[in-house]
């Protein structure tokens, strides 16, 4: 096997393990993922209190306040989740990619936009699952994630060509 494909095979496994763990995280009901009685066994509701910030706002419709900290933080790490899981499906996409030996705009636009489409195809699929919804404004969480590393890796190029000039 060629070095170049071989290292394309990596990559492109690496990336479907990635899609293939995603849709099995999707597949569990909210039960299975809630954290929050683990936050119970792990600290008081008062102690939780004092760590996280005294907001409320809106998501989707519903409250989301300080008042609640264990929900607070059970959010808080979900919607991270979010980011964190499609800024690796893009970093995957677009590294498989650029393995195939595709020009680097080329890659870095369809990496970002596979990710996001698999991010819709993910909330859809959620809407199947007992107990889960798909939200659209979640698909606009997943692409804060691609958008982060589409956005470093265009600078990493930029850089590199020595396009970006510093004072």
């Amino acid at each position: 096997m060629k070095p170049r494909l071989r290292t394309y095979g990596w990559w492109l496994a690496a990336t479907l393990v990635w899609m293939i763990f995603i849709f099995a995280k999707s597949a569990e009901t909210y039960q299975e993922q809630d954290m929050r009685p683990f936050f119970r066994d792990l600290v008081q509701e008062d102690v939780l209190r004092q760590w996280i910030p005294q907001v409320e706002f809106t998501y989707d419709g519903g409250l989301v306040t300080y008042k609640k900290p264990y929900d607070f933080a059970e959010f808080i790490i979900r919607k991270a989740g979010h980011v964190s899981e499609f800024a690796l499906l893009a970093f995957l996409w677009i590294r498989t990619l650029l393995a195939m030996r595709r020009p680097f705009w080329t890659a870095w636009l369809a990496g970002g936009f596979l990710s996001v489409v698999y991010a819709a195809s993910d909330e859809w699929h959620q809407s199947f699952v007992p107990g889960r919804t798909g939200h659209a404004i979640d698909v606009g969480m997943d692409s804060a994630g691609v958008l982060l590393v589409m956005a470093v890796f265009a600078a990493i190029r930029l850089i590199r060509s020595g396009n970006v000039r510093g004072r």
